[in-house]
This record gives structure tokens, sequence and C-alpha cells, in this order.
């Protein structure tokens, strides 16, 4: 198990001292550990925001599909059945354009970053034993940046506002008020999840979407289980989970003013314009056509009408005729 383990930390080698750079550059703008970790969440989270989105329009366009698969489960009912209705379903997957685990993306796609930011985290607060003392010995940042020298100088604390962000809420503080800060930020950042599926759900409720009973179990079950990582993972780490929240929060807000994510938008087909032939096969039987307007003649080419004779009385014509 420690030779796997050698080994998978081998491999992610040249990503942890990738993310150390970026994470010791931020902090050589802004003399902040906390600070640092927020601009490094930003930087993680623009490249994972098409993801966010992708994820967004799938879950949209699943809850837009549950009636159709109402009726494919009642049309495909016992186990006989299941491969086709396994069948129908891929197939109306693929026509509508959606993945029933795109929903998940977002949560899947944060596990690696959660451990290389837990790995780069406490490689900053690596110390080793010289003459028989503990000195801090920082891993995966350059030794001659700003925050290296800061950590040598803290003896390895990552203290922000107060915060040593290298602890955990049961690690030991000292007292129960040095403790608290450390609960507060498991409480945000499972807060901010809750939030999160809320503005979802509430989404779903205005445009009438109903949502499919295993995305309903996922949101309950997926915060709890965070919540328990949240617990025995460093502050540091929490807080990447916070500000990353709170982004995929901004992100689904814009999407849903704009109307990107609409489950309604586009579940009406275009219909192309008939032609001459769709003319003749779309009439409807006796139905009276509408009658050709005819065409405008202008006043200036058209000519006056010839007069009408004026028919002289009978009294007046025999009168004329005894006269002859």
């Amino acid at each position: 198990m420690k030779s796997f383990a050698h080994a998978v930390g081998n491999i992610f080698q040249p990503i942890f001292h990738l993310f150390g750079w970026i994470l010791a550059y931020c902090y050589g703008l802004v003399p902040n550990y906390a600070i640092a970790i927020v601009m490094l969440t930003v930087v993680i989270m623009g490249a994972l925001t098409p993801f966010t989105i992708k994820s967004t329009k799938s879950m949209m366009a699943m809850q837009k599909l549950q009636p159709e698969i109402k009726k494919l489960q009642q049309k495909y009912k016992g186990p006989e059945n299941r491969q086709l209705l396994n069948e129908e379903m891929m197939k109306l997957y693929r026509e509508e354009g959606a993945n029933p685990i795109g929903g998940c993306l977002p949560v899947l796609l944060q596990a690696p970053f959660l451990f290389i930011l837990y790995s780069v985290i406490k490689g900053l607060a690596n110390k080793v034993t010289l003459h028989g003392k503990l000195v801090p010995l920082p891993r995966y940042i350059p030794a001659s940046s700003k925050m290296y020298r800061s950590l040598i100088h803290s003896g390895g604390q990552i203290k922000a506002f107060g915060m040593d962000l290298n602890l955990k809420p049961f690690s030991s503080h000292g007292s129960i008020a040095a403790a608290i800060p450390f609960f507060i930020f498991v409480a945000i950042a499972v807060g901010l999840q809750y939030f999160q599926m809320a503005q979802m759900n509430n989404r779903n409720r205005k445009t009438g979407t109903p949502m499919p009973s295993q995305q309903a179990a996922m949101q309950r079950f997926l915060p709890i289980v965070f919540a328990y990582f949240y617990l025995i993972i460093p502050a540091a780490v929490v807080l990447y989970m916070i500000i990353s929240t709170l982004i995929r929060i901004i992100t689904q807000d814009l999407m849903f003013r704009a109307g990107v994510s609409n489950p309604h938008k586009g579940t009406q087909r275009a219909i192309p314009a008939p032609d001459s032939k769709d003319d003749e096969s779309s009439e409807v039987p006796n139905e009276p056509k509408p009658s050709t307007p005819k065409p405008l003649v202008s006043r200036a080419n058209a000519k006056p009408p010839a007069p009408k004779p004026q028919p002289q009385s009978r009294s007046r014509a025999k009168r004329k005729r005894k006269a002859r």
C-alpha cells in the first residue's frame, strides 16, 4: 500500500510543484495566505467553469426529459423489458444531448483538486528533525520565494487572520475559542452547498420542471459526506471549497438570468418553411381557399372608364320620328 501511494505521489509531483509555484506567486503579489489561496481558487475555477456550465445544462436537460422517461418506464415494465428500457433511454439521451452523470461532473472534477491542494498545504507545513529539533522545510514552492521565507520565519505555520490554515477543527488549538473559526468554516462550506442546490431547486419550481428522485437524494446526501471531509482536512482546503462554491453559485445565477440553462428553451422544434408541395399536401379539405388579391394599378397609368350612354326617353324619340 505504501509503495502504491509512493508511486501515485511521484506521478503527481510535477502538478504539486505547479500549484505550489502558482500559490507562491499569488503570495508574492499579496502577502496573505488566505488571499493567496483565494487567488489560486479563482485560477482553478476559471479552468473548471466550462465544465460547470456543461454540467448545469446537462442537469436541466435531464429534468426536462423526466416526463418522457416516466412514459418509457411505464411502457417497459418488468425485469424482462429492462434491456429494452435501457436502450430506449440511451436513445432518448443521445437525441436530446443529455448525460445522466453530467450533474455529478463538478463533484468528480473537484476530487483531484482537493487532493492536490491538500498535498500542497501539507507540503508547505512540512517539518523535519534537525539536531533533535523540528524545523520547517516547506515543499513544492521555490526556495527563493517570499512565501518560503515567511514559512521559515513563522516556524511552518500558515497563519492568516489569526488562524493556522494547516490545522483542522479538531486539532489542538489551545482553547475552545480558537477552534470556533474552524467550525464556522465548515458550517459556511456546507451551507453554501445547500444554497447552491436550493438555487437549482427554485429554478426548477419556477419553470415547472420536475426533479429526478436520484438527483434529489444526491443533493441531500452529498453535503453530509463533504461535511465529514471538511472536519478532517486543513482549513486552507475548506477555504478553497468555500470560494469555489461561491463561484459556482454566481456562474449558475448568470446562466439562469441569461436563459442559457432554461429547461423549456428549445423544446419546440422549429417548423421548416413549407414549399409548394407541402402547401398542396397540407391543405384542409372542404375549407375555402383565400381569394387572391388583385394587383393594384397606379392612378397615373390607369385608363379612365368610358362614359355610359344616357338612354333617351321614349316620348322624345316618338316626337322626333313624327317631325321627320
